[in-house]
């Protein structure tokens, strides 16, 4: 199997994103991260989706999802030719003993300290996966008390926006 990453344009209207989980539940793909949100257009939302999927059978949802009334465009990015990032909140045990090797470290990978307590720091981090995987590892012996990250957002990489031929498929009022 491979990771494969999606980017769909789609109207913003209530149940389309049901509709696009629910495609792929149908199929017994298991959506990796999903991230939802709206676009440079009021009317039109892109989803991001990472589902770890063999070629033919992701080609036969795609053109299901084309199929779907709100989807607008679907593009699969390549990971060289995009930028893709998500982001982590990491909630970590600290005493004044070791806040400042914690600091060092959030220093170290470009992340940013948000709230700091007597007994936790917690960290604002975007990259890559590998990269708040690497953050994370580094900070495990101190005890993580809480974590969270959103699913990948991506764009393509360059100056073509997928956005503008989704453009011409909505009615616009002049």
């Amino acid at each position: 199997m491979s990771r494969h990453t999606l980017s769909v344009l789609v109207e913003d209207k209530p149940g389309v994103l049901a509709r696009v989980a629910s495609l792929f539940s149908r199929r017994g793909f298991n959506i990796e991260s999903l991230a939802v949100g709206p676009t440079e257009l009021p009317e039109i939302s892109r989803m991001t989706i990472v589902v770890n999927v063999e070629g033919l059978p992701l080609e036969q949802v795609t053109k299901q999802l084309n199929k779907l009334i709100n989807v607008l465009k679907i593009v699969e990015l390549d990971p060289e030719a995009s930028v893709q990032r998500e982001i982590m909140l990491v909630k970590v045990r600290s005493d004044l003993e070791t806040r400042s090797h914690i600091l060092e470290t959030a220093q170290l990978f470009r992340a940013k300290v948000v709230d700091v307590s007597q007994e936790a720091v917690t960290i604002e981090a975007t990259g890559k996966a590998d990269k708040l995987q690497a953050l994370l590892k580094v900070l495990e012996p101190f005890g993580i008390k809480e974590l969270v990250k959103s699913g990948m957002v991506a764009v393509g990489r360059g100056p073509r926006s997928i956005s503008d031929r989704a453009l011409r498929s909505i009615d616009r009022p002049a």
